[in-house]
């Protein structure tokens, strides 16, 4: 069976590695890139709906969001509706950063698409789309505390 996991990991850790030494010099550490585009991208998420989207477990993300509200990218604000939820906004630092993270993205799509015609591009993506719906699932499932048969 095709080791593609394996391949996905080395990807995901290498760009990861990369983002992280480039981010330093904007304050942001381990990842916090992550949050902080997907905050900018919707201003106003409550913590569940960021999680569903990174895929990260609770801890880790409070952890992260802590830290970014402590270096000044984000802030929480009581939901107007209902006090007991804080929605996430990026602060103008938070606002700053986010075309720097943008443009490191779309230049690392160019590098790990390169020597790809157009529809090599879109059939990789597809197919990648499919292998994170078919993760999901179990990711979903494991989440709540049920486990994989093997």
């Amino acid at each position: 069976m095709t080791e593609i996991l394996r391949e996905i990991g080395m990807i995901a850790r290498a760009l990861d590695s990369i983002s992280n030494i480039e981010f330093k010099e904007l304050d942001l550490t381990k990842g916090q890139y992550l949050y902080l585009v997907r905050i900018c991208e919707n201003p106003g998420i409550i913590q569940e709906q960021l999680l569903e989207l990174i895929k990260v477990d609770r801890s880790t993300a409070t952890r992260a969001l802590q830290k970014l509200e402590i270096n000044d990218f984000i802030e929480k604000k009581n939901d107007p509706g209902n006090k007991k939820i804080k929605r996430l906004f990026p602060t103008e630092k938070g606002k700053e950063a986010f075309p720097f993270i943008i443009r490191e993205n779309e230049f690392s799509n160019r590098v790990a698409l390169e020597g790809f015609t157009d529809q090599e591009a879109e059939l990789a993506a597809r197919l990648l789309q499919r292998i994170r719906k078919n993760v999901e699932k179990d990711w979903e499932s494991v989440k709540k505390g049920q486990k994989r048969n093997y």
